[in-house]
């Protein structure tokens, strides 16, 4: 049985409490009277995962076995989540590895010959065949790798079939292989409460036509929170998609969850309460930060981008999708969840290298703003941790300079969009559709490993939410010109943050620190 989640005090005995900033950590003393919310201990991992996946796939929930749908002449495509899931990737073998080769042993029994393996990276980049080969494993790459196993192109309209409309108007534009299937199975891993589901296939396997009716201003702004399916409007839309779709072709769900174990060692301290380390981990500790701080960047970010987490396995279920879903939550929640007693006038939180759309994030601000505002604000289930009006104050190095690996529609978005507008909604009416179909954008999205056009439109429409309840952002440790592009206010230390964010909140707040990651689910009550 782990520990469940701690929300902590700060008094005179409070050590110095750890802090992610980018490709970095440190540690910080907070005001006494902060609350600090940490997420449960990890949860024990499933012993027998091979064991636990057969067992899925031959009692699923709400549906025939497995096997039972196979049969001779069928036309099977599996479909499994890109790179984007988890954070940070897994260890080998992926578990959705595993669950595919169960998967095509059971194909192969029932003599099924028609298969393919697709990638459900909708808008995001393409995986590189190393990406994929890691996801899948050795003997499924060899296998299939390219002509049946690759990446989903969202701009190949040759290869799209769209469905229909929902009662809302919303189009549902899937690819074509997987909607001309006799059965598709997707195979994911969720992370956090805001992922799998009905949003698997609709969105993964989706094209800009479909995508543009959910990842809107408007949509975003009504979503109350992201990992609160329920009231998020976003994953409304979701099931309504899901639902024409699935009268179309069935969708056999296998969704797997994972416990907190994060980092591994060296870093493995990262996964604890500092006032539990012990000699060992703040030799680590010691360690680990001179060394990161005297790396160039280049050497520190191929060290964090490589580092591979060492899971533990807390559930697979398999079968229709809604109830196979429900079970996921479950497990998410009880691995994430802390309730917090009352909102606060200040939120405080690390923003770590982890981010969903990785490949030099940490450099890009605008993958700064999404997960900061986008994802961070929206670890919550009922409401925010922040009161309205109140502040939020993010720990990030935000520079200025592009990587050359960048995407170019992030770089011409920061340079030519934002030094117009930074409001979501303007952005979105004036600027999204000449992103979404410029042909040079699609081209470099189909033919390099570039980010849709429109993409990072939709990750500054993350922070739609956000801002419209928050009453100051300020970010410490970056550049000021970067904090003022994207609307911010940019401070060296917590003092100077917490003397500007009382221009808003008042000279005695409330004050609220989310340490993350490990991942943490407040239920604020």
């Amino acid at each position: 049985m782990s520990r469940p989640g701690l929300v902590l005090e700060v008094d005179e005995r409070t050590p110095p409490l750890l802090v992610h900033e980018g490709e970095g950590f440190r540690l910080e003393r907070f005001p006494l009277g902060t609350r600090v919310i940490y997420p449960p201990d990890s949860l024990p991992g499933v012993r027998d995962v091979t064991g636990r996946i057969r067992d899925a796939l031959l009692n699923p929930l709400g549906s025939e076995p497995l096997p039972e749908l196979l049969h001779s002449g069928m036309r099977l495509t599996i479909v499994f989540d890109d790179l984007s899931l988890p954070l940070p990737p897994m260890r080998a073998p992926d578990v959705r590895g595993r669950v595919i080769e169960q998967v095509l042993e059971m194909a192969a029994a029932a003599g099924v010959d028609d298969v393919e393996l697709i990638a459900g990276n909708a808008l995001h980049r393409r995986m590189t065949p190393a990406e994929i080969k890691h996801i899948v494993g050795e003997r499924v790459f060899n296998s299939f790798w390219p002509d049946k196993l690759g990446n989903h192109d969202a701009e190949d309209r040759d290869n799209l079939t769209l469905l229909g409309q929902t009662r809302h108007g919303e189009d549902v534009e899937i690819n074509k292989r997987a909607a001309e299937s006799d059965l598709i199975v997707y195979v994911n891993i969720t992370l956090v409460a805001m992922s799998g589901g009905a949003k698997s296939v609709a969105v993964g396997l989706a094209s800009y036509k479909s995508l543009r009716h959910h990842h809107n201003v408007h949509t975003l702004r009504e979503s109350r929170s992201f990992n609160d399916p329920p009231n998020s409007a976003m994953h409304h839309s979701y099931d309504r998609m899901h639902k024409l779709l699935s009268e179309s072709v069935r969708v056999f769900h296998i969704e797997c969850t994972v416990n907190n174990d994060q980092f591994p060692s060296p870093f493995e301290f990262l996964n604890k309460r500092e006032w539990e380390w012990t000699l060992k981990d703040q030799a680590k500790f010691l360690a680990g930060k001179r060394a990161n701080d005297l790396a160039p960047a280049g050497a520190r970010h191929k060290v964090w981008q490589g580092m591979r987490a060492p899971y533990g396995i807390t559930g697979v279920h398999a079968g229709a999708t809604d109830l196979v879903h429900e079970k996921t939550l479950a497990n998410v929640h009880r691995q994430q969840l802390t309730e917090v007693q009352g909102q606060s006038d200040v939120l405080m939180l690390g923003l770590p290298y982890l981010c969903p759309y990785n490949v030099n994030s940490v450099m890009n601000p605008i993958l700064v703003y999404s997960l900061g505002l986008g994802y961070y604000f929206n670890m919550y289930k009922n409401k925010p941790l922040v009161r309205e009006g109140g502040a939020l104050i993010m720990y990030h190095p935000m520079k200025s300079e592009f990587h050359p690996l960048h995407h170019p529609s992030y770089i011409d978005f920061y340079e030519e969009v934002l030094t117009q507008t930074t409001d979501p909604a303007t952005i979105e009416t004036k600027y999204e559709e000449q992103y979404a179909t410029d042909p040079w954008y699609v081209h470099l999205y189909r033919n390099s490993y570039a980010y849709h056009g429109v993409h990072p439109f939709y990750m500054w429409y993350w922070g739609a939410h956000a801002l419209s309840h928050l009453g100051d952002v300020i970010c410490v440790g970056a550049d000021r010109r970067v904090a003022s592009r994207l609307g911010f206010r940019a401070a060296s230390t917590l003092a100077d943050a917490l003397e500007m964010a009382g221009e808003t909140v008042g000279r005695s707040p409330s004050l609220t620190y989310l340490h993350t990651p490990p991942m943490t689910l407040a239920d604020v009550r």
